[in-house]
């Protein structure tokens, strides 16, 4: 069974910043890919942010240059750095891992953990 647990949500001020965590647990052998997405109020799902092997990593157009993902292979976690944030980075943000049980491979979500950008 896998767990992935996000952490690092909270209340923010304008321009300020956060450290998420997506800490992924059990029996794997490996975390191929690690996705951030989020969810704001009323709308849709967006990817956010991808990191590859700990080599590759992506960002949406909205966050590029503020963002920064990185994990940790020891610890299996993935950490995003959020700096500069807006009111429209509020949302809940959720950790989708793409992780190798055995011989196969499959994504788990996580439960999300809201961020909330306000004065």
């Amino acid at each position: 069974q896998v767990h992935i647990v996000e952490s690092g949500g909270g209340l923010v001020q304008p321009g300020g910043s956060l450290r998420l965590s997506c800490a992924v647990s059990g029996s794997i052998s490996a975390i191929y890919a690690v996705r951030w997405y989020r969810q704001a109020p009323g709308k849709q799902r967006e990817w956010v942010a991808l990191i590859i092997n700990s080599a590759s990593t992506n960002y949406a157009d909205s966050v590029k240059g503020r963002f920064s993902i990185s994990r940790d292979n020891a610890k299996n976690t993935v950490y995003l750095q959020m700096n500069s944030l807006k009111p429209e980075d509020t949302a809940v943000y959720l950790c989708n891992a793409d992780v190798v049980l055995g011989i196969s491979r499959s994504a788990y979500w996580g439960q999300g953990t809201p961020v909330t950008v306000s004065s």
